[in-house]
């Protein structure tokens, strides 16, 4: 099956994914404002140096005179360790330097000009001047280039991308952290609602009432409407058992009356044959549509069983009161052992009482004549039936409690199979187990244990 998506993942993974956009824009944008300000640095001292050396150019009669000044060469040096070119040109030609540091594009004026040119290697950055100097009255156009290497601006712009990598990282680190909290947080009225549904019993069908987020209004209202859904179909399937009940036993009952009738009123042999045949027929009818519709009535109230404060041993008793008149027409008689004090406990009544009178039908159905049915109870809620009867035949125990499931020695006997399937899910709806085994000396024991309350 394809594994279902989260959506805590889903938030984690956006909120992740924009923490590390942001993280890398942030880097981004610190290692050029960083650069663009190095570079800027770097310009100003470059230029400064430029004029520098320009001012000290002088012209005379003689021509002009050039006297580079060690100052000019210290400032650039206080940026980093670098390497230096100049080169000054009167006119076209050069009078000092480096001939073939390359020239700008356009004429330089007083104002530095920068251009970055590779040279010798290396990429570096040149700040040209231009001005006029008198030269035996005539004014000479003098160009001073001064270039210097990047490699301190690659260090410094080094350094900077570093801190801006770990201030990235450590922004992408707290907006992590702050996306798992904000997924969390969002989830959490979702959580909350799934905590306050998975509280309610089996029987709690009442609409939501719980304060929700607006996103969450259509969800809770879908919900309610399942649950109104749910309560009216069990509604529904409770009153259907209950009427077909009445509407089944009812006509096999009056079927069975009138040909008792006719049964009385037959001369012939062979027509009262067929009528005992008839009566035997209905009866296995009824039997079977009782114990259908009980187990039906068990199945659902398995799904919603109540807590009543019951004593076991008034109800036993009572079953047993019950159906002692039946025991005496086969000639039986139950034995009640029964502990002085009540056996209290909590449980669904209807489904106790289904699993005690099927119990106590088997021993009667399957026992033997003039035998004694032991029924046994102790104070901790172990329910014991015994009786002297044909045993569990070649089924063994676990095959006898299946449904429609009947022991190969009880052919000769009307049953539907249903009885101890009754006894078996009424016992796990109620939280207690059941077992069934041989008796010692011929016979069954069928064994009830309930949790006391």
């Amino acid at each position: 099956m394809r594994r279902p998506a989260s959506i805590r993942r889903r938030l984690l993974l956006q909120g992740i994914g924009v923490a590390a956009l942001l993280a890398l824009v942030l880097y981004l944008a610190v290692r050029g404002v960083a650069g663009a300000a190095i570079q800027t640095v770097q310009d100003s001292v470059l230029g400064t140096a430029t004029v520098v050396i320009a001012e000290e150019l002088r012209g005379g009669a003689d021509g002009i005179s050039v006297d580079i000044p060690y100052a000019a060469f210290s400032m650039l040096g206080a940026v980093g360790e670098d390497r230096v070119f100049y080169r000054i040109l009167v006119g076209d030609q050069t009078v000092t330097g480096y001939p073939d540091l390359p020239l700008p594009d356009v004429v330089p004026g007083l104002t530095p000009a920068f251009y970055t040119v590779p040279y010798q290697d290396a990429q570096v950055r040149v700040g040209a001047v231009g001005r006029s100097v008198l030269v035996d009255g005539n004014r000479v156009d003098v160009t001073v280039l001064l270039g210097q290497t990047r490699t301190a601006q690659a260090v410094i712009s080094a350094q900077m991308a570093n801190r801006a990598a770990g201030l990235g990282l450590g922004i992408f680190a707290l907006a992590a952290v702050l996306a798992l909290i904000s997924a969390r947080s969002v989830l959490a009225p979702v959580h909350d609602l799934a905590l306050a549904v998975g509280r309610r019993g089996p029987q709690d069908l009442r609409p939501v009432r719980r304060a929700v987020p607006r996103e969450l209004v259509p969800l809770v209202a879908a919900l309610n409407g399942l649950i109104a859904r749910l309560r009216s179909a069990l509604d529904r399937t409770e009153s259907f058992i209950t009427e077909a009940a009445h509407h089944v036993r009812t006509p096999l009952a009056t079927v069975r009356m009138q040909t008792e009738v006719a049964l009385r009123q037959a001369t012939d042999d062979a027509t009262r044959a067929s009528l005992r045949n008839v009566i035997r027929a209905v009866d296995n009818a009824a039997r079977s549509t009782g114990q259908m519709l009980d187990h039906a009535s068990v199945i659902y109230r398995s799904d919603q069983p109540t807590q009543d404060a019951l004593d076991l041993a008034v109800v036993l008793r009572d079953l047993v009161g019950q159906m002692a008149p039946t025991a005496d027409m086969r000639d039986m008689a139950f034995v009640l052992d029964m502990p002085v004090g009540p056996v209290p406990l909590s449980a669904d009544r209807l489904l106790l009482e289904s699993a005690l009178r099927n119990l106590l039908d088997n021993a009667l159905k399957y026992g033997t004549a003039d035998t004694d049915i032991e029924v046994a109870l102790t104070p901790d809620g172990c329910v014991t039936v015994c009786d002297r009867g044909r045993g569990l035949g070649g089924g063994g125990a676990a095959a006898l409690t299946g449904r429609f499931a009947r022991g190969d020695n009880v052919g000769d006997v009307v049953g539907s199979g249903l009885g101890l399937s009754i006894v078996r899910d009424a016992a796990r709806a109620c939280g207690g187990t059941f077992t069934i085994s041989p008796r010692p000396g011929g016979g069954t024991c069928a064994t009830l244990h309930l949790p006391l309350r």
